[in-house]
């Protein structure tokens, strides 16, 4: 039996309190204070760039066939299980060396000091640098893989589109605007107990139960002890 979501929200509270000093701790955000430090960040007008540029292309593109509207729909479907692989394979990338080389991402260091403190805002983004060549090769995939100019254009305008919900959503989870909606609060705790509890477990950030529980992720909080490497991923530094 789960403990009912009051119960959860204040584990996850506590865990939060006492991994910051007060001084640390800033006012409650409202949603409009929160959007303003927001767009203060590149990746939001990185992203938002090349979403506007793909509605325009696709707009003056016109036509198209109805199954173009299986890609959105499908991408969503998806989204959670994408976000899982990429969450566990990707940001919590364990180094490993090859001979004189160590194989590690930069988004896998950055998602390693994200961890160490996760109060720091400009860590919760995507980094800028891996931007400059992910946003464009979303260009050279997409003309790939579908069969159109207009499909293709389908494609990057959804990808986007979730690439922005992705960046907004995780920016809201660390700032310091609280939940409201039923949603917004179970995503909220979700996130908070992979920082402040667990760092093995509840690897979704736009959904909560979905992923996880597919993949055995998603455990009764209070069944899960506090782990020690929850700030130092794998044991290590962050960087």
């Amino acid at each position: 039996m789960t403990k009912s979501s009051p119960e959860i929200e204040q584990l996850a509270a506590e865990r939060l309190a006492a991994d910051e000093s007060p001084a640390a701790r800033r006012r409650s955000l409202t949603l409009g204070q929160a959007w303003s430090e927001f767009v203060r960040h590149p990746s939001p007008w990185m992203i938002g760039t090349f979403l506007v540029a793909a509605v325009l292309a696709r707009a003056v593109a016109g036509g198209g066939a109805w199954w173009e509207l299986l890609v959105p729909v499908g991408l969503i479907a998806l989204f959670p299980v994408i976000e899982w692989v990429i969450h566990v394979v990707i940001l919590h990338w364990r180094p490993r060396s090859l001979g004189p080389v160590t194989i590690d991402s930069l988004l896998a260091r950055d998602h390693r000091a994200h961890h160490a403190d996760p109060r720091d805002l400009p860590l919760v983004f995507i980094p800028w640098r891996a931007l400059v060549w992910l946003l464009p090769a979303y260009v050279a995939v997409a003309f790939l893989a579908m069969p159109t100019t207009a499909s293709a254009l389908t494609l990057l305008v959804s990808v986007y589109a979730i690439k922005a919900g992705y960046e907004w959503t995780h920016y809201l989870v660390h700032s310091d605007y609280r939940p409201r909606s039923a949603w917004y609060r179970s995503v909220w705790r979700n996130h908070r107990l992979h920082h402040y509890k667990n760092e093995h477990y509840w690897f979704t950030v736009t959904s909560a139960g979905t992923a996880d529980r597919l993949f055995g992720t998603y455990p009764d909080p209070a069944t899960v002890e506090k782990s020690p490497t929850a700030r130092s991923l794998h044991g290590g530094s962050s960087r």
